[in-house]
């Protein structure tokens, strides 16, 4: 059973993590950039000449790997772990190499009941270890499904609000996001290594046909879609990015990004274009 005092007290110390334009051109492939090489908005993410980072490659660096599982007197059950959310909210321009540090706490632990799971917010603050300025904060909300029922007598936080769904209109722009059928492959080179994304044995282990694209990847595809619609083609003018990872995507499938203008913010949502089914949900930008 997860203990909520220890869990809730963790953090992690500083995360440093020294990364080269190379990692920044990488993490841009995965997401899929510069499918069009002479579109000059687009090669931005890959070519080291004023190269410039998409804001959900905060999402990669300076992690800290994989706490839950090592922890064992934490009680969580890693194996039923699902990322369900991710939001990033920017505070400075990411540079396009450097040295980062990161540190993460848990900064929510809501307890569903007794065989309906858990909600666990991690909250990881990058911060530039030359300039000490704070760069971005990520959330991940975990969804702990075998660890529901921990709160009588051991405590438990408050719900968070419930994401804004998106309006319910058409919406003002559709964008076309093509995935390879390689993307994966691409993608987990910025340190995601589950064989869940490369091995086809192990993915039919799991329940998939084959294996799967990561729902970070998705989520950078989405950025990288908002980005181009509405910041002219320049990362740094995207403030924040949250959704809801809701279905896996195949590498190879076509996604289609759903947009909603709203003053300043961007309400969206994502689906595979041969499946309909919706991938991510309950998605919110500014700029």
């Amino acid at each position: 059973m997860v203990d909520y005092a220890k869990t809730r007290a963790w953090r992690s110390g500083d995360v440093r993590h020294a990364y080269t334009a190379r990692d920044t051109i990488l993490y841009a492939l995965g997401v899929g950039a510069a499918c069009d090489p002479l579109d000059e908005r687009q090669l931005r993410l890959v070519y080291e000449k004023n190269l410039v980072p998409l804001p959900t490659m905060a999402t990669v660096l300076a992690s800290p790997g994989a706490w839950m599982r090592d922890n064992a007197e934490f009680g969580i059950n890693f194996a039923k772990m699902v990322h369900g959310e991710q939001s990033v909210q920017m505070h400075a321009a990411l540079p396009s190499s450097g040295i980062l540090l990161g540190k993460s706490r848990v900064a929510r632990l809501v307890d569903k009941g007794e065989g309906k799971g858990a909600v666990m917010h991690v909250e990881k603050e990058l911060w530039d270890e030359a300039s000490n300025q704070l760069v971005a904060i990520s959330e991940q909300v975990l969804f702990l499904r075998g660890d529901g029922g921990f709160s009588q007598g051991s405590g438990g936080d408050e719900p968070a609000a419930a994401p804004t769904p998106v309006p319910d209109r058409a919406p003002d722009r559709v964008i076309t996001l093509p995935t390879r059928p390689d993307q994966a492959v691409f993608y987990r080179l910025s340190g995601d290594l589950n064989p869940l994304h490369i091995d086809p044995a192990f993915a039919a282990k799991a329940g998939f046909p084959r294996p799967i694209l990561h729902g970070l990847a998705t989520y950078g595809f989405t950025c990288r879609g908002l980005v181009e619609a509405f910041c002219e083609g320049d990362p740094v003018k995207l403030k924040t990015i949250r959704a809801r990872m809701s279905a896996p995507v195949f590498p190879g499938d076509t996604i289609r990004l759903e947009c909603w203008r709203l003053d300043d913010r961007i309400a969206f949502q994502a689906r595979v274009v041969e499946r309909e089914a919706l991938v991510l949900s309950h998605g919110w930008a500014t700029t």
